[in-house]
């Protein structure tokens, strides 16, 4: 099974209720099972809303940005489609050399 190194940057916003972070982790959790990730939340807040930063890193079985995005479409819930408000992502293959 190839691998590769996986970087996934997230924004989550909404009005505050302290709880953002909280469910980030939980959301990740079930997203992120079967894979080698760990991530790191800074949270913020600011004008009465919730800021989630969160940086995924590690190993994963996708092989490109689109296979990331066709997972999180198949498997996230409404409500991490409701507070995401940015991505960027970087999938890079595992070469094995000569």
């Amino acid at each position: 099974m190839k691998k590769s190194e996986t970087y996934l940057d997230f924004c989550f916003i909404r009005e505050k209720s302290g709880q953002l972070a909280t469910e980030v982790e939980s959301i990740f959790e079930q997203l992120f099972k079967y894979e080698r990730l760990q991530w790191y939340l800074d949270e913020k807040e600011e004008m009465g809303a919730e800021i989630v930063v969160a940086e995924v890193k590690g190993m994963s079985r996708w092989l490109t940005e689109q296979e990331v995005i066709d997972y999180l479409e198949d498997n996230a819930s409404e409500n991490f489609w409701s507070m995401l408000q940015g991505y960027q992502f970087q999938v890079l293959p595992v070469m094995k050399g000569c």
